[in-house]
């Protein structure tokens, strides 16, 4: 018992900055950071046009739908292909009879031959004739494929796999020949971000980048950027891993490094907080004393919280880290 009772009179007597660390103050690098807005977008953006004018009969998606390529998205019809179909086929028929009647008198023909009552340049005749029926028969059948095709262009497919963007056209309405019926996102995501010329130098691919989504904090990098600059600023591509798609055009705020400067930095378990005011205990020849601070941005360096110190130190302060 005596024996416990004077250790805990050694400790209460042990000075607890002894127990603490002593860090020497030193400028380091941070990197500096500029907050833009980035902008989610699609890899690509197709519309799904028609193909056939005419009247929209069925439209089978709407906005925010999710579509496989050559899916049908509706369907246009055209009246007058029906009648088109209608005249050729008459066409047809009537070809037909003729080429019947032509080969009819072909072996008519060919029999007079035989008997000597004709002669040959009537059945050349005769048999040219039964050529040009056939060679007509062929090019009106021709023609049918190419109506009965426009009837097949009547449906409206989407050219690539994707979310439905936005549908301008309503089922009823008339359309033309490459008139869009829908938009189509597909290809994947990705975040667009448009840059202050000024910080174009310090822009390097591959960078790391810092995003604010609706599911938190994440990183991505900074995959292209584009030499054209428009409107005073410079446009660029960043890949999030885990990007949400569920909003095209959403705006997220992105910070993206533009430059590197020296800062003082100090560990946040040194920062004491006391009445609305920020101290720092800093080591002194007399021993250890509380130095009012202004505090500046946190950063993490090396895995450790930071935060820069603007003013209330100075260059080789040793700052005491470890005291409760």
């Amino acid at each position: 018992m005596r024996t416990l009772i004077a250790i805990v009179a050694m400790l209460a007597a042990f000075p607890l900055s002894s127990l603490a660390e002593e860090v020497p103050l030193a400028p380091v690098s941070v990197t500096e950071w500029k907050a833009v807005y980035g902008r989610i977008e699609a890899r690509s953006r197709i519309p799904a046009r028609a193909r056939l004018g005419g009247t929209l009969v069925s439209l089978d998606v709407s906005e925010g739908d999710m579509v496989t390529a050559g899916q049908v998205l509706a369907r246009v019809v055209d009246a007058k292909i029906d009648f088109q179909l209608a005249a050729i086929d008459a066409q047809l028929q009537a070809l037909s009879a003729q080429l019947d009647n032509a080969k009819a008198e072909l072996a008519r023909g060919e029999d007079l031959l035989t008997r000597g009552v004709t002669t040959a340049q009537r059945l050349d005749a005769l048999r040219t004739q039964v050529d040009v029926l056939t060679g007509q028969i062929a090019a009106v059948a021709a023609d049918r494929k190419v109506v009965e095709q426009q009837a097949l262009e009547g449906a409206v497919l989407a050219p690539i796999a994707g979310r439905v963007l936005a549908v301008p056209a309503a089922a009823g309405a008339v359309v033309q020949p490459g008139e869009a019926v829908a938009m189509i996102g597909g290809g994947g995501i990705f975040l667009r971000i448009a840059v202050p010329e000024r910080h174009a130098a310090n822009l390097q691919e591959g960078a790391a980048i810092e995003i604010e989504t609706a599911a938190g904090p994440t990183q991505g990098s900074l995959a292209r950027i584009f030499p054209l600059i428009e409107n005073g600023r410079v446009i660029a591509d960043v890949d999030v891993p885990d990007l949400p798609d569920s909003f095209i055009d959403a705006r997220v705020l992105v910070r993206l490094p533009i430059g590197t400067r020296s800062a003082l930095m100090v560990p946040e378990a040194a920062v004491v907080t006391r009445s609305g005011l920020d101290f720092v205990e800093v080591a002194g020849p007399e021993g250890s004393i509380l130095r009012a601070v202004v505090l500046g941005q946190r950063q993490t360096l090396d895995g450790a919280p930071m935060i820069e110190v603007l003013s209330g130190l100075i260059v080789g302060d040793r700052v005491v880290t470890g005291n409760e």
